[in-house]
């Protein structure tokens, strides 16, 4: 299977689906806005087939991440802006400048991966890209120019909560351990207690908002990554509740006949199995 190939097959299949008259209507009517969510939810498919080790499932989902790429980069070539090409040649020119110590020349190779060069790396490309933007007239970016807003706002709260504390660790911005953190989510949890007694809504919100903000901070320390953490829970809590329902079936009952205490009975089996 030559790639070069098959990707110039997707570019021709891409561009007749959005040829007017002749392309399938409901592409034609889609723009960058109506198309994003597809992409998002493509990206999560990925994921959920590597967490499954599914193999063949990962095979497709990629290619469906893929046709995401083809898709935004065609309505850009119809708008003028850029092509595929212009996608594919970015990021190999991204990936050399960022690993000189693979890339470089002998002395850069020699000296290796060097600490803080990536950051460096990533500071000058956010300066050469500010002076293409002037130089091509555009507005400059709606992020801001603090050091946390390269985090980008669109991420899943868990992620880019995970991205806001690696990065300010960075700068010494942290905790060293996992102690302290543990001492920091209890605190929380007082904070949120008050804020429950005294029937505050908006504070409720908050305080609960720090609680996971901290979680998040506590796995960061453990090693372990929130969002994928929590999304083995919520697998888990599927399979027993899968579980419960199929047992009571078996039984000639039913969710909505069964008390509380049977299905906790039936929970706490489900726990029990391997």
């Amino acid at each position: 299977m030559q790639p070069s190939r098959e990707l110039s097959r997707l570019i021709e299949i891409m561009a007749a689906l959005r040829t007017p008259g002749s392309g399938c209507p409901w592409d034609l009517e889609q723009d960058f806005s109506t198309i994003a969510p597809y992409t998002i939810e493509e990206a999560y498919e990925v994921s959920d087939a590597i967490d499954r080790g599914d193999m063949l499932d990962l095979r497709d989902e990629l290619g469906d991440l893929l046709l995401q790429v083809v898709y935004h980069s065609r309505m850009a070539e119809e708008a003028g802006d850029f092509e595929l090409g212009d996608v594919i040649e970015a990021i190999t020119a991204k990936m050399i400048r960022r690993h000189p110590h693979v890339f470089g020349d002998a002395v850069a190779r020699a000296a290796g991966s060097a600490k803080g060069q990536w950051d460096r790396i990533k500071a000058d490309e956010k300066a050469a890209r500010r002076r293409e933007r002037l130089a091509r007239g555009l507005a400059p970016e709606d992020r801001g120019s603090g050091f946390l807003d390269g985090v980008p706002v669109a991420l899943p709260a868990l992620v880019r909560a995970l991205k806001l504390q690696q990065k300010a660790a960075t700068v010494g911005f942290d905790w060293g351990e996992a102690a302290p953190v543990l001492d920091k989510i209890e605190e929380e949890i007082g904070e949120l207690r008050a804020a429950i007694a005294a029937g505050r809504q908006d504070e409720i919100k908050d305080e609960f908002g720090d609680i996971l903000f901290a979680t998040v901070n506590l796995g960061r320390h453990l090693g372990v990554e929130a969002e994928t953490a929590l999304a083995g829970t919520n697998h888990k809590f599927l399979t027993r509740f899968h579980h419960v329902e199929r047992r009571l079936t078996e039984t000639g009952s039913s969710l909505d006949e069964a008390s509380l205490d049977r299905m906790e009975q039936l929970w706490q089996d489900a726990k029990r199995r391997p």
